[in-house]
């Protein structure tokens, strides 16, 4: 029976379909690993950068961590930069050893900023290397990661992210559904597209990139999403992201529900920003140069498209139960086993993944509040998408200060 509405609900219902099933197809794939024989002597001199804006709480840690590294002290150094810092980061980076290199500028205050003004400086030295390392000032890095980055470098990988954990998941619910969240992003998107050839996206921090791509291409990314405007950048020159699963970044998620609301609004803000302006670009090159890499990373970006999409379509459906039909379900003609799959799915696959990584008990108890973590990601997206013209960087302020020693305590 053909309804009125039909015109626009079958076509809305497909298209949601179909992004169900890639989605969930990919997030199968991440629950294995393919053997590696990596190389490990250590040949890549690497430059390790982190950014810092007013972080004297915790960069002094991670100073002190970076040169505790497992990689040859030759083969790397330190640098901070001290971007606009009203505090003692310089001097609490520099006691620890690192190289602090001052920046100031009265409106070009994001991060994507001041590693393009990093990496100038960079090149414009006698020492050259043959990567860099990013971090962010809260981190706390695992002793190999820098022996996980050159064996990607060696078997010549251009841009790889490491795996992004958690260096606070037990401090408050909302740190622990935040690390929830990297901990399934990190095997369900970025482990399962390596594992069959597609791209990672860079994720902000424990990222390395070679010096020759950031001179032949420059940075040039310096939106709200610094590290999702690279990647696409990237993987439209047809360079993908490759993901370096045993290079460990630990990360400090957001103790109250306000910071995880406003840094994830800011990367929904930026995520639309990089869908509209690279998206196009990305359609012509994927289909020219016949590359799914392409394609699967404008998928990546119309995911909030998606969200956006389904909440419409669950509205109108609500609706459609207080009234006379005025469109025709598809989903009364699928298989039920198909979708009760997917719809458990959404649910098993994070709780194979804290089986997988031996979280701790507390962890599954935070399980029964990551459905609240996921759903506020509606309105999110919704005022993402209304503000996404807006660049103002929101910094977000890191207290958690410890040791590497500490968080292996832990």
């Amino acid at each position: 029976m053909n309804y009125p509405f039909d015109i626009i609900m079958v076509p809305l219902q497909i298209i949601i379909f179909m992004f169900t099933i890639y989605f969930f197809v990919i997030g199968f794939c991440g629950m294995w690993r393919k053997k590696e024989n990596k190389i490990l002597t250590p040949e890549k001199k690497i430059a390790v950068i982190v950014a810092a804006h007013n972080e004297e709480a915790v960069i002094g840690q991670l100073v002190e961590n970076l040169n505790a590294l497992d990689y040859p002290k030759e083969l790397y150094d330190i640098y901070v930069i001290a971007d606009n810092c009203s505090d003692n980061t310089a001097k609490v980076a520099a006691d620890a050893g690192a190289i602090v290199c001052k920046r100031t500028h009265p409106t070009k205050k994001s991060k994507g900023f001041a590693l393009e003004w990093m990496f100038e400086k960079l090149f414009a030295m006698d020492k050259k290397y043959d990567a860099v390392a990013i971090f962010d000032a809260d981190n706390l890095v695992h002793p190999a990661f820098l022996k996980e980055m050159n064996n990607r470098l060696m078997k010549g990988d251009k841009i790889i992210q490491g795996y992004l954990d958690a260096k606070n998941p037990y401090d408050t619910w909302v740190a622990g559904t935040f690390a929830i969240a990297f901990w399934v992003i990190d095997h369900i998107s970025h482990l399962a597209k390596t594992n069959i050839g597609l791209s990672a996206v860079l994720g902000g921090t424990g990222m390395c990139i070679t010096t020759d791509v950031l001179q032949k291409y420059g940075w040039r990314a310096t939106c709200l999403t610094e590290d999702m405007e690279f990647t696409m950048k990237s993987l439209a020159e047809g360079i993908k992201t490759t993901w370096a699963h045993d290079a460990i970044v630990y990360d400090e998620k957001p103790l109250t529900f306000m910071q995880s609301w406003n840094q994830r609004k800011r990367w929904a803000q930026g995520q639309f920003d990089v869908a509209h302006r690279f998206i196009p670009k990305m359609l012509k090159e994927g289909i020219r140069r016949r590359d799914i890499r392409i394609l699967d990373g404008c998928i990546y970006l119309l995911q909030p498209h998606f969200l956006m999409i389904s909440t419409f379509f669950i509205v109108i459906s609500y609706i459609q139960l207080a009234f006379p039909p005025f469109y025709t379900n598809i989903y009364r003609f699928m298989p039920g086993e198909l979708m009760t799959a997917i719809m458990l799915g959404q649910y098993i696959l994070p709780m194979i993944i804290l089986i997988k990584i031996r979280a701790k008990l507390k962890a599954w108890f935070y399980m029964l509040l990551y459905p609240v973590f996921i759903y506020t990601w509606i309105p999110i997206i919704f005022l993402g998408f209304i503000h996404r013209n807006e660049h103002e960087w929101s910094h977000t302020k890191h207290t958690r200060a410890m040791s590497y020693d500490e968080l292996k305590a832990k």
